[in-house]
């Protein structure tokens, strides 16, 4: 009898040592470079990544999330932030939300919250809750130590960036950058998508959503009323002609929301002095903000990026 529980105990000895070593070996790791991983750690379609690692990333380098514009081209939007995040020594992640499984604004840019026939979608399925399980897969292929991350958005990735502030359960969300959104859900009782109540009355949390800290990005040039992907309807319209006006009134409508209800308001607007509608050209206006919470200072030499805190 002893020697068996001897036996037992040392078969179980060299399962658990085993066992260790493959729990560990569970994540490829990320070389160093541009490289791309296809990501299915969530209730969605598995979606391509796009990714740069610098070589000078280290095991706590920031991770900043790059969500690309309506032509779902998340590897040219990896590709115009790769000299940035080698300067700056932080590893871009663009997943890519193709239109073969999210097809329409409705399934990216407003977060699959609900279909076309407004018909809502499980939670696990909204295109926001690929975000943070994302985190946790990226974090473990570097095998390392961050606690958090920043999500930046150009276009329809900026209209991505500012609902999921309002609607997406983000608890490591460090801090945000919508830039150039084409339209917006306003801090309001208007109807969904184009504002917080109707059918998604109830899913946001106001003291939630204003204490995040957005940065509402916008182009002083980007003011292109007839620019195709601009959408143009009264409801629309009603919050400016063109996008840069459009981001004043959503930001403004935002701060006024939170001093009637005496709410903390960690949003601002900045402005980037002469850029339309570029990522490329936003891309280096959001390093500060993106950085700024992280612990690495951003070597942006002569900063042009006007900004205001309300």
């Amino acid at each position: 009898m002893i020697f068996r529980r001897l036996l037992h105990l040392a078969w179980s000895t060299v399962l658990l040592l085993f066992a260790v070593p493959a729990a560990a070996s569970s994540c490829e790791p990320i070389p160093r470079g541009s490289s791309q991983i296809t990501f299915s750690g969530w209730a969605g379609p598995t979606l391509p990544v796009f990714l740069h690692h610098p070589q000078s990333a280290g095991a706590d380098s920031p991770i900043i999330f790059v969500m690309h514009g309506v032509n779902r081209d998340g590897d040219r939007y990896r590709d115009e932030w790769r000299d940035l995040a080698e300067q700056h020594g932080f590893i871009v992640v663009v997943p890519n939300f193709g239109r073969e499984h999210f097809p329409t604004t409705a399934s990216y840019n407003l977060g699959n919250i609900f279909d076309e026939m407004q018909k809502a979608s499980p939670r696990a399925q909204w295109s926001f809750s690929a975000i943070e399980p994302l985190f946790d897969d990226i974090v473990c292929r570097l095998d390392g130590q961050q606690r958090d991350y920043a999500l930046y958005g150009h276009s329809a990735g900026g209209q991505f960036v500012h609902r999921y502030v309002a609607f997406a359960d983000a608890p490591r969300l460090r801090v945000a950058v919508a830039a150039n959104s084409g339209w917006y859900t306003m801090p309001d009782e208007r109807t969904f998508p184009y504002g917080w109540g109707g059918v998604a009355g109830g899913l946001v949390d106001p003291a939630t959503a204003f204490s995040r800290p957005l940065t509402v990005l916008l182009g002083t040039a980007d003011t292109d009323r007839d620019d195709p992907n601009l959408r143009r309807n009264e409801a629309a319209d009603r919050q400016g002609l063109t996008r840069l006006a459009r981001g004043e009134t959503f930001f403004a409508t935002a701060r006024d929301r939170a001093r009637e209800r005496q709410l903390p308001f960690a949003w601002r607007i900045a402005y980037a002095p002469g850029i339309a509608h570029s990522n490329a050209g936003m891309a280096s206006h959001a390093i500060p903000y993106l950085l700024a919470a992280s612990g690495h200072r951003p070597d942006i030499g002569e900063r042009t990026t006007g900004d205001r805190q309300d």
